[in-house]
């Protein structure tokens, strides 16, 4: 039998961890603080990536987010080629240009403790939606 055909819609699941599972030993292995800068790279809580670096939620990643966490946790080409492969796995067809590098850099900004976690929890998420949007606008502008 030809080893072409396609992975059965029952074991997408598996797909997914293995891509999962890929990505979460890629962040083992980097410094502490890689899944914060990932997490400020999407705009997202930390538990984001937790959830979507751990092989045992079935939450997929979405396509749009390879590039920064390419970026942010300096995927070696074996290492991307190794997650790419699963990927298409899990997702045929799914994964369009976007999934390209895509430089990114850090930038740590010095704001006011407002000593209650809730508003700094708030300052950090309006600080990420604006980031968001304004480079959101900036992608729809350079076609």
């Amino acid at each position: 039998m030809a080893r072409t055909e396609k992975i059965p819609e029952a074991s997408s699941e598996e797909a997914i961890r293995a891509y999962k599972t890929i990505l979460s030993q890629v962040i083992d292995q980097r410094p502490s603080g890689t899944r914060q800068r990932l997490a400020d790279a999407l705009g997202k809580h930390r538990s984001f990536v937790t959830q979507i670096s751990s092989p045992t939620y079935s939450i997929p990643i979405p396509s749009k987010h390879l590039p920064s966490i390419f970026s942010v946790c300096h995927f070696s080409q074996a290492e991307r080629d190794q997650f790419m492969d699963a990927y298409h796995q899990a997702h045929p067809g799914k994964v369009s240009a976007a999934s390209g590098p895509r430089k990114t850099r850090h930038v740590s900004l010095i704001v006011p403790d407002f000593g209650d976690d809730r508003q700094n929890a708030a300052l950090d998420r309006a600080i990420n939606e604006f980031i968001q949007k304004i480079t959101s606008i900036a992608g729809k502008g350079s076609g």
